[in-house]
């Protein structure tokens, strides 16, 4: 038993510095994981689901991931995960990123009922100001465009 611990210990120290951080960061399969389960919750109580995602609860913050919505007429956001000041002040479908990007529109001009369309751009980690290379899932539930991103 001694053996399995010093090899994998041994393994572990030989793993590459970046592969150790992103441990600490979501991953594409996590964030669609994620909104998947956001999607179920939204359809079952859509106002204590938003105040669930806004607050982080039931297991919608995780890291680096959390779940934002924006109401799919107006664009106004209904949760944020990382950014609860954001909720009905923030308009989703003006949102461009450093370099002129129109993400919002895009978010949604792919939202789609039950399926998962994802969209790249730029926007900073929480805590962060600088942006940084982000991908996000997005879907239609009823009448909410929401999404999880992931950090590239």
């Amino acid at each position: 038993m001694l053996r399995v611990f010093r090899v994998f210990f041994a393994l572990v120290a030989l793993l590459p510095v970046p592969l150790v951080w992103a441990a600490g960061t979501g991953t594409s399969t996590e964030a669609k994981a994620m909104l998947e389960k956001a999607a179920i919750e939204l359809q079952k109580d859509p106002a204590a689901a938003l105040e669930m995602f806004t607050n982080g609860e039931g297991g919608f913050k995780d890291r680096d991931l959390y779940v934002f919505c924006a109401d799919a007429t107006t664009g106004i956001t209904t949760a944020h995960g990382a950014k609860a000041n954001r909720v009905g002040s923030v308009n989703i479908k003006k949102s461009k990123d450093v370099d002129g990007k129109e993400y919002g529109k895009e978010f949604f001009a792919v939202a789609t009922e039950g399926e998962f369309k994802e969209v790249s751009y730029k926007f900073p980690r929480p805590g962060e100001n600088e942006p940084s290379e982000k991908s996000a899932f997005i879907t239609k539930i009823g009448d909410q465009v929401c999404g999880v991103g992931y950090y590239k």
